[in-house]
């Protein structure tokens, strides 16, 4: 009986143990792309099924969303969805946008309108929340702008100039507004999320638009997925420690 119950006990640790909500940085943009009007997002955390993440390119002013522009709702369907993953958003603009896994939806807010994506001026927010205008987790933002005069980071526990807060004309150069701009470098294999994390927040790393009225529509962002060792979570260790503890004592018993 000890033995069962041990042996199952580190079945369990090695295979998929239960994730915690996400959290700021828990995914990370790779693609913005105005002329396409087209997203694409990491996981760097697992992604529990049926989880519901908004997108709005409202500014937030550090206590509410601002109006005139938009609110989006991604689901990511029925299965969990591995960190490293790479989902891409394509025509953001359409009443039936369309998503690479899961599934993107207009969010039903009264006064959205304008739901394409700006070749200047424009930020985009991910966040978690028990309506579209009530964000209670932000996840990630990008800009074409800048974080100071196109939508605030206060009060989102965001950073930037890491992986949750990226802002493209930092590399691009002030006069410059990129209507385009897609992460680069490499794709693995990352030693753990926090490398891959500071690769995807390095601008070095990125392909950045920086010519003037350049068309971009056509290019298809990379979906290639990150392959990131993974981190066992607390509640793995605390199986593994109960399983070898029974294994310890059934081992007593017999002797």
């Amino acid at each position: 009986m000890f033995r069962k119950t041990a042996i199952a006990l580190l079945l369990a640790a090695t295979g998929v143990s239960a994730h915690a909500a996400l959290s700021a940085g828990d995914i990370a943009f790779t693609s913005f792309n105005a002329d396409e009007d087209g997203l694409s997002f990491v996981a760097l955390a697992a992604i529990d099924a049926n989880t519901t993440v908004f997108f709005s390119d409202n500014e937030w002013t550090g206590s509410a969303f601002n109006t005139g522009e938009s609110y989006s709702q991604w689901n990511s369907g029925a299965s969990v969805i591995a960190v490293g993953t790479v989902v891409r958003f394509a025509a953001y603009d359409a009443e039936a946008p369309l998503a690479s896994v899961g599934t993107l939806s207009r969010a039903t807010v009264s006064g959205s309108s304008n739901w394409g994506l700006a070749g200047s001026n424009e930020t985009v927010y991910a966040y978690l929340g028990s309506s579209a205008t009530d964000p209670t987790t932000f996840l990630a933002a990008i800009t074409n702008g800048t974080f100071e005069a196109n939508g605030p980071l206060t009060g989102t526990g965001l950073t930037e100039g890491t992986s949750n807060a990226v802002r493209l004309t930092a590399k691009a150069g002030a006069s410059t507004q990129p209507d385009y701009a897609e992460y680069s470098g490499s794709r693995g294999t990352f030693e753990n999320v926090a490398a891959a994390k500071l690769a995807l927040g390095d601008l070095n790393n990125w392909t950045i638009d920086t010519v003037s009225n350049s068309s971009s529509a056509s290019i298809v962002p990379d979906t290639t997925a990150f392959l990131i060792t993974p981190v066992p979570e607390p509640e793995t260790y605390a199986l593994m420690l109960a399983g070898l503890g029974l294994i310890g004592v059934a081992a007593r018993r017999r002797k």
